[in-house]
């Protein structure tokens, strides 16, 4: 009788060991994953563009460009050095996706500061202001401002509200070419399909510089665009840090001399009424 009353005792044992073994072994397994796809332990996330010469540029497996040189910038005065940096591409309509769901820890990318944006995310910044403006062919002066785009053959990136304020603004006879990315519009420009391209100075004072002298920004801004470093909404612990690295950077020159090598050739210079500007968003 003994035997049959502890059987059950000695089963159930067998059960509960094997159901903790199992536990075990999950926990363990979970925790291996966790481990191994944490490789960017350490590391800070930087969202920039890969494709906006001037800006954020990748080339040759490298990053280059403003936006890239002011977040390595910020990500040394918060403790991290160049090669604990993991730049990330982020394309305009995934920004906020990205910092939202932990994918980044900020991101550069040409990223205006606007209340719809601050409703998803926020920002601290800005770093620059840039504002539309035209590039054109270095021979043509028929083009002097926004004023004498009727008529004319004008450039700019499917989607973008550049050529739509343009179009509203200046120019209702405007022709406009929309193409997926500007250096497709600026081949558009060399080969005289079309007269001039819009989109903010900044990245045009890119493409210009990369023309080696062909192309030449027009130098007449005509909106403002406050350039932020996008972060999670809410951390103003992190955002008043990202200031005080982006106003050490204005005070002791780097900013100048990183906005210089950027666009050289290009004779961009940002607007002085608000240029440097002051960062203080997000605090």
């Amino acid at each position: 009788m003994k035997h049959y009353e502890q059987a059950p005792g000695r089963r159930i044992g067998r059960i509960w060991r094997s159901l903790l073994a199992g536990l075990c072994a999950c926990a363990c397994v979970f925790s291996l994953a966790a481990c191994g796809s944490d490789k960017e332990a350490g590391k800070i996330r930087i969202g920039i563009k890969f494709d906006q010469p001037g800006l954020g540029f990748k080339k040759a497996g490298t990053y280059v460009g403003f936006d890239v040189d002011v977040a390595t910038y910020v990500a040394k005065k918060l403790g991290y050095q160049e090669d604990q940096i993991v730049w990330k591409e982020a394309p305009s309509k995934q920004r906020e996706a990205m910092l939202q769901n932990g994918d980044v820890d900020m991101i550069l990318a040409s990223y205006s500061i606007t209340d719809e944006r601050k409703k998803a995310v926020s920002f601290a910044g800005p770093y620059l202001v840039a504002g539309q403006d035209l590039m054109v062919r270095k021979d043509d002066h028929s083009i002097t401002g926004p004023n004498d785009l009727n008529g004319k053959r004008l450039c700019s990136v499917t989607g973008s509200t550049s050529a739509v304020t343009v179009k509203q603004r200046f120019a209702s006879e405007v022709q406009l070419m929309e193409q997926p990315g500007y250096a497709e519009c600026a081949t558009a420009l060399f080969s005289g399909i079309v007269d001039a391209v819009t989109t903010d100075d900044v990245l045009l004072a890119g493409l210009a510089s990369a023309s080696r002298g062909r192309l030449r920004l027009i130098g007449k801004p005509f909106t403002q665009e406050y350039y932020g470093v996008g972060i999670k909404k809410g951390d103003k612990e992190l955002a008043k840090k990202i200031n005080a690295a982006l106003t050490d950077m204005i005070t002791n020159g780097s900013w100048q001399r990183a906005l210089e090598d950027n666009t050289k050739g290009s004779h961009f210079s940002p607007d002085p009424r608000y240029n440097p500007p002051t960062p203080k968003e997000g605090e």
